[in-house]
């Protein structure tokens, strides 16, 4: 079965964390994708990041219904700081029947040579690319980008481009902030996450 590993602390995971998932699942050769929740990083006190166990909750209450995307707490026991090539490594010797390849924004993938041991990651996994929502300047800095030696990514085999993923401008830090100044917020979640961060009274 191949699996795409879509990382991120979805502190809350939204709708534009569950159409690139959803899309990744139907529209790919991908047969699920797991959602994997990145613990909080124990040197950095961030208050605004939920406890990981909330934030494993609600993924688990957004995709529910859905067989083809899991929640993954994968990160949780491994050591911190959370590598991704670490946690690779972990999944296959755990799951060696399976294939996993890594689900990104075309934003991290500018910065994947500054990844550790990326070189292996490539060797060893397909990366399936989602484009992003830029502002002039982002556009600009990506054709700088592509300028550059790093522009080899753009051309690696198994870097899979994505680009008729739809892509929405919505943050977590914009729902968050929309919470805390009494905004409603409803339609950038799914119901049940809605009435868990309501009923939990989350960023307050």
């Amino acid at each position: 079965m191949k699996i795409g590993l879509y990382f991120g602390t979805f502190n809350p995971v939204h709708v534009g964390h569950l159409v690139i998932a959803n899309y990744m699942a139907e529209h790919t050769d991908l047969d699920q994708v797991w959602l994997v929740v990145s613990p909080q990083n124990p040197l950095k006190n961030k208050a605004s990041l939920l406890p990981d166990f909330h934030r494993l909750a609600l993924v688990k209450e957004a995709i529910d219904d859905n067989n083809k995307l899991k929640p993954c707490d994968i990160e949780f026991s491994l050591s911190k700081p959370s590598y991704t090539v670490t946690t690779l490594t972990y999944l296959m010797e755990k799951y060696p029947k399976e294939e996993f390849s890594i689900i990104m924004g075309e934003d991290n993938l500018r910065s994947l040579h500054k990844w550790f041991n990326h070189e292996v990651i490539l060797k060893n996994h397909s990366i399936y690319v989602y484009p992003r929502v830029l502002t002039i300047q982002e556009e600009q800095e990506l054709e700088k980008y592509k300028l550059q030696e790093q522009h080899q990514f753009y051309k690696h085999p198994k870097i899979i481009f994505c680009n008729e993923a739809p892509v929405m401008k919505v943050s977590a830090s914009f729902i968050r902030k929309s919470i805390k100044q009494g905004k409603d917020v409803k339609y950038l979640l799914t119901e049940p996450v809605y009435k868990y961060i309501e009923e939990m009274h989350f960023y307050k």
